[in-house]
């Protein structure tokens, strides 16, 4: 337990940002997980339209450091990568 006032305020801030971040980071693996959903459904144009809302999310966690930004850009592209192919495959 913290002994001084400023390590007492320390821990309410950690843990008020801890759940924050958990928050976060729950909510862009359950929008990277509709993406993966829609794209294997067939529904290459919902997937392309949550590709868009994901990866503007998945920037700001890489900028605010809740993800690495390689992290960010590294499940953007392989997101992109995926809705492309199963556009192309849904042309064929």
């Amino acid at each position: 337990m913290p002994n001084t006032k400023t390590a007492k305020k320390a821990l309410k801030q950690n843990n008020k940002r801890r759940l924050a971040n958990r928050s976060q980071r729950s909510t862009l693996k359950t929008l990277i997980k509709n993406v993966r959903e829609l794209t294997a459904e067939g529904k290459v144009d919902e997937a392309t339209a949550a590709l868009r809302l994901v990866s503007k999310r998945l920037d700001q966690a890489g900028a605010k450091h809740l993800y690495h930004p390689n992290k960010s850009a590294r499940l953007k592209s392989r997101l992109a990568k995926l809705v492309s192919s199963a556009g192309t495959k849904a042309e064929s």
